[in-house]
C-alpha cells in the first residue's frame, strides 16, 4: 500500500512534531527502504488544518496518488497554489519531508519556479 500524509505547520491544534514523530517512528518500526517505497509526509508552510492560512493550501493529493500506484511515480514535490478571490496569487513546491522548499533569493517567492528542494 502507499500513504501520504499532510500537515500545515500553521495547524495550532495538533503540533506538527506529532506527524514528524509519527514519520519517524513508522521508519524505525518498517525500516528507511520500505517507507520510502510507501510513505510520503508533506509538510504544508504556513497552511492551518486542511486549509486555510497564509501559504498554499490547495492541491490535488489525490492525482499524485493516482500515479504513485498506477504509474510507480513516487511523488517528491506537488504543485500548490493559494487563491484569493477566485484568483491564483501564489504558488510553492510542497516537497516530501524531510526536505524543505528554499527560496533560490531571485524571483517572486509567489512563485513555485523560484525554490530548490533541499534535505534539512
Amino acid at each position: 500500500g502507499k500513504c501520504m500524509l499532510n500537515h500545515g505547520w500553521s495547524y495550532q491544534m495538533d503540533s506538527t512534531k506529532s506527524s514528524i514523530k509519527y514519520y519517524h517512528s513508522v521508519i524505525q518500526k518498517r525500516g528507511k527502504d520500505k517507507v520510502a517505497d510507501s510513505m510520503r509526509l508533506f509538510m504544508v508552510p504556513s497552511m492551518a488544518h486542511c486549509s486555510g492560512g497564509e501559504g498554499t493550501d490547495k492541491f490535488d493529493m489525490v492525482s499524485v496518488m493516482e500515479q504513485w500506484v498506477e504509474k510507480g511515480k513516487a511523488p517528491t514535490t506537488i504543485l500548490a497554489s493559494r487563491v484569493t478571490n477566485g484568483k491564483v496569487d501564489r504558488t510553492g513546491p510542497l516537497v516530501s519531508y524531510p526536505q524543505v522548499a528554499v527560496y533560490k533569493g531571485s524571483g517572486s517567492i509567489d512563485d513555485a519556479a523560484n525554490f530548490s528542494c533541499k534535505v534539512r
